[in-house]
C-alpha cells in the first residue's frame, strides 16, 4: 500500500535541497530504513517508528521492515504553470498522481539566493501555487462536465453523481476556495476521490528557515502556520541547509550536531511523520522470529481490509484476527506473556484496527 507525497514549490525556495537531503539520508540509513530510487525524482523512505525496534528486540526478530512513504520531487512550478508555462502541464500531471502535497515555502532571507518574484513572502508564494492548481482544476472540470452531457441526457445515475460533485467543486473554485473545502458525504467519498482534482489533495506546508531558526521558526513561518490553520492544513519547520549537512554525517555525529542546535530529531523525520499524519494513516505490526514488520493502513480500516494489505487472500478468506495492543505486548514482554495475562483478543470482521496493534490473521485459503 504505497503513498506518495509530492514536493512542490517555486524556484529557489530550497525544495531540491530538501529532496536531495531526504534521499541522501535514506540511502545512508541501515537496513532498518531502506531507500530505493523508483524513478530519478522519487525517493522511497521509511517512516520512523521506534516501536518497531522494541517489538523486534522482544521477539528476537532477525529482520525489521518499516512502513514506507514515497516523496516525489516535482520541479518547475511557476506562475502560469496551469497554462503550460515552464513545464507546467507535465508537473501538474505528476501532482495528480500523488496522495498529498508537501509545499515548500521560503521563510529565510538570503541576498545570494534570488527569489523568483524578487521578495520573500511565503504566504504569497503559497497562494501563487494554489491559484495555479485551482486554474488547472477549473480547466479539467470544464472538460469533464462537457464530456458528461450525453450520459446526463440518458439519465445515467453515475454520470449525474459525478456531474453534481464536479459542479460543487467548480462553485468552490470560482469562489477562490480549493476543492478540499467541499463537504462530501461518506456515500459520495469513493466517487469524489476518483475525481483526482489537484486542490482536493491535503497540503503540508514545509517552512524552510535559516539554521538559527530551525528549532522554533521565525516570523515568516508563523505567518504560514496561521494561514495553514485557517485552511485546516499542516505545517512543519525545517532548515533544508541543516538537513543537507546531516545527510553527510553518520548517526552519532548527526545526533551530536542536532543537540548543539537544540533539536530533538532531524527535520526530515518530522516531515515524514507529518506527511503520514496528514494522510490519516496509522500502523499495525506483525511480529515473529523471522521479521517484525510495520504495515500502513488508513485510520478506520476494518480487520479484513487491514489483512488485505498483506495479501488479498488474507482479506477474502478472513476468519479472525488475534490482536495484542502495543502497550500490552511491551508490558507483558511479548506474545506469550500477553496470552498468559489475557491480553490477546480474538477480533472479527467488524473490528477497527487501532494504531500499534500487533496482529496475527487466521484465514481460509
Amino acid at each position: 500500500m504505497g503513498f506518495k507525497m509530492g514536493i512542490v514549490g517555486l524556484p529557489n525556495v530550497g525544495k531540491s535541497t530538501l529532496f536531495n537531503a531526504l534521499t541522501k539520508t535514506a540511502a545512508a540509513q541501515a537496513a532498518n530504513f531502506p531507500f530505493c530510487t523508483i524513478e530519478p525524482n522519487v525517493g522511497d523512505v521509511a517512516v520512523p517508528d521506534p516501536r518497531l525496534d522494541k517489538l523486534a528486540a522482544i521477539s528476537g526478530s532477525k529482520q525489521t521492515i518499516p512502513t514506507r512513504m514515497s516523496f516525489v520531487d516535482i520541479a518547475g512550478l511557476v506562475k502560469g504553470a496551469s497554462k503550460g508555462e515552464g513545464l507546467g502541464n507535465q508537473f501538474l500531471a505528476n501532482i495528480r498522481e500523488c496522495d498529498a502535497i508537501a509545499h515548500v515555502v521560503r521563510c529565510f532571507e538570503d541576498g545570494d539566493v534570488t527569489h523568483v518574484e524578487g521578495r520573500v513572502d511565503p504566504v504569497d508564494d503559497a497562494q501563487v501555487i494554489e491559484m495555479e492548481l485551482m486554474f488547472a482544476d477549473l480547466e479539467s472540470i470544464a472538460k469533464r462536465r462537457a464530456n458528461l452531457v450525453r450520459k446526463l441526457k440518458g439519465n445515467d445515475k453515475e454520470a449525474k453523481l459525478q456531474d453534481d460533485l464536479l459542479a460543487r467543486a467548480q462553485e468552490a473554485l470560482e469562489n477562490d476556495r480549493p476543492a478540499r473545502s467541499v463537504e462530501v458525504s461518506e456515500d459520495e467519498r469513493k466517487q469524489w476521490n476518483m475525481l483526482q482534482l489537484l486542490t482536493q489533495k491535503p497540503i503540508l506546508y514545509v517552512c524552510n528557515v535559516e539554521e538559527e531558526n530551525a528549532a522554533k521558526g521565525n516570523a515568516y513561518s508563523e505567518a504560514v502556520a496561521k494561514m495553514a490553520a485557517e485552511q485546516g492544513a499542516g505545517t512543519v519547520v525545517i532548515s533544508a541547509k541543516i538537513e543537507e549537512e546531516i545527510s553527510q554525517l553518520d548517526s552519532d555525529e548527526a545526533e551530536m550536531f542536532l543537540e548543539e542546535l537544540g533539536l530533538h530529531e532531524a527535520g526530515l523525520d518530522r516531515l515524514i511523520r507529518a506527511g503520514y499524519e496528514l494522510l490519516q494513516l496509522e500502523t499495525y505490526f506483525t511480529v515473529g522470529p523471522k521479521e517484525a514488520r510495520a504495515w500502513t493502513i488508513t485510520k478506520g480500516t476494518a480487520a479484513p481490509q487491514a489483512a488485505g494489505v498483506i495479501h488479498g487472500d488474507f482479506e477474502r478468506g478472513f476468519i479472525r484476527a488475534e490482536t495484542i495492543a502495543y502497550d500490552d505486548f511491551i508490558a507483558c514482554n511479548g506474545e506469550t506473556g500477553a496470552k498468559d495475562a489475557g491480553k490477546m483478543r480474538a477480533e472479527g470482521k467488524s473490528y477497527i484496527v487501532q494504531d500499534g496493534d500487533v496482529m496475527h490473521f487466521l484465514f481460509n485459503t
